[in-house]
């Protein structure tokens, strides 16, 4: 869990990834172990038409990584 001004911070997790560290960060924000989020991400993607896997490319693009200031919208868009 990272931690900002004592609240919780949302980010994409470097170990123990499987893809780009979404469903872990997720996870970790939660409280819950990253395999039930992938398994809840992966059962969604598959009951909407990949519709969640948008959300997921979403989530990737938005939300930064461990030990990052900046995501990978931010840095693109030069913010």
């Amino acid at each position: 869990m990272n931690a900002l001004n004592g609240q919780k911070r949302l980010t994409r997790r470097v170990s123990g990834r499987m893809v780009a560290g979404v469903c872990g960060g997720l996870g970790d924000y939660l409280g819950v172990d990253a395999n039930i989020v992938r398994l809840l991400m992966a059962a969604l993607t598959v009951f909407t038409g990949g519709a969640f896997g948008l959300v997921y490319l979403a989530a990737w693009a938005v939300v930064p990584e461990e030990g990052e200031a900046k995501s990978v919208a931010e840095r693109y868009l030069g913010r």
